[in-house]
């Protein structure tokens, strides 16, 4: 009887040992840097930063989001108000800012609606514009300033 009730506080010490740790913020770091185009800092570009889960921590915090001021430059901050990025790996995905941006007339649309004046097409390349393994960067335990992406597309003159 003795052994079953030392069996039962240790679970329940266990189980309320996880549930404490649960509610753990995670843990943000400085991170920001410069996003350019053709060479050229890019203003009002939207920086978005996605940690990837793995086998030992399948949810590794919120995303992180910054916009780039008239140098390129931007400050992540996190979707909670936290400032940086947790640390870890993060899918990338950079858009240029504002609801009116489109597709590429060139490339099309995947629901073939008509396309927006070329003026309003968005000058970062597409592969950019969508959470993918194709761009990631990792956020180092100290944080960084040197998350840094030189973007090319040919067809935009800047």
């Amino acid at each position: 009887m003795r052994r079953t009730r030392l069996v039962a506080v240790a679970a329940l010490g266990l189980v309320l040992g996880a549930a404490a740790g649960c509610g753990e913020k995670s843990k943000y770091v400085p991170v920001s840097g410069v996003v350019k185009l053709n060479g050229k800092p890019y203003p009002k570009a939207v920086v978005l930063f996605q940690p990837v889960g793995g086998r030992d921590n399948p949810n590794p915090g919120r995303g992180s989001m910054g916009v780039t001021d008239e140098n390129g430059r931007f400050v992540l901050k996190g979707d909670d108000g936290q400032n940086g990025a947790v640390v870890g790996t993060h899918q990338v995905k950079i858009r240029t800012e504002g609801e009116k941006m489109g597709f590429d007339p060139e490339t099309g649309s995947p629901d073939n609606v008509p396309g927006p004046q070329k003026s309003q097409v968005d000058p970062i390349p597409a592969d950019w514009r969508a959470l993918s393994d194709a761009h990631t960067f990792t956020v180092p335990p100290g944080g960084t300033d040197q998350a840094n992406f030189d973007l090319s597309n040919p067809r935009h003159k800047n």
